[in-house]
């Protein structure tokens, strides 16, 4: 089906500043690709705070976890991200999951290189690593290498809704509507000749200025 029959908006003005920004996002994708699996675990925890909190805050307080070798010694990862300098909402929830993560870490690893498909270990993550939604697996795959994968934050879905990609902003994201916009993310990107991936970096840098994780 034809971008004409299908109504999109403002497609002239987001080839635009993909063209602008092109060298940098592919850039960043194969920064992505090239994740070691020794760095997943901190690439899994970065996921697990960036809920209601900012990605530079998060960023920060990953780089404070690692600075005290959080995944190899017993330390208080809720006081770490209680300071006010990265502070992460509900600090102490999320440092709980941290806990979690790092004392299921072997299993987790060993189904992330069990050659499994992007979307089942999706499916996977959410099942059984606590504070993971469709969003934030998705986003954990995507910093790690995995591709197609839509990650509907507000940015993303704001801006699909700018592009007519979907009409309106959904109030909630059961797993079933995930997918359906997904699907037309997947569409949109198929579409205009954009990868979803690629979509995803563009959105977020009209959103924020930088090209973030």
């Amino acid at each position: 089906m034809s971008m004409e029959k299908k109504a999109y908006s403002n497609i002239k003005a987001l080839r635009l500043r993909f063209d602008e920004r092109r060298d940098a996002i592919r850039k960043r994708l194969d920064d992505f690709a090239t994740i070691k699996p020794e760095a997943y675990f901190y690439e899994l925890a970065y996921c697990l705070l960036t809920p209601q909190s900012s990605a530079r805050n998060a960023d920060k307080a990953i780089e404070a976890l690692k600075s005290e070798d959080f995944f190899n010694n017993d330390i208080n990862a809720a006081a770490i991200l209680f300071r006010k300098q990265h502070y992460i909402r509900f600090h102490n929830t999320k440092a709980k999951r941290l806990q979690e993560v790092k004392g299921n870490y072997d299993e987790i690893l060993t189904q992330l290189c069990n050659g499994s498909s992007s979307p089942e270990l999706r499916v996977w993550l959410v099942k059984h690593v606590k504070g993971l939604g469709w969003k934030e697996a998705s986003h954990f795959l995507r910093n790690i290498g995995h591709c197609d994968l839509a990650i509907l934050d507000r940015h993303i879905l704001k801006n699909l809704k700018k592009h007519n990609v979907i009409r309106s902003l959904p109030k909630t994201l059961t797993a079933k509507r995930y997918l359906s916009i997904e699907k037309k993310f997947k569409q949109f990107a198929l579409d205009i000749g954009i990868s979803m991936d690629e979509l995803d970096l563009v959105f977020w840098s009209n959103e924020t200025g930088k090209i973030l994780k």
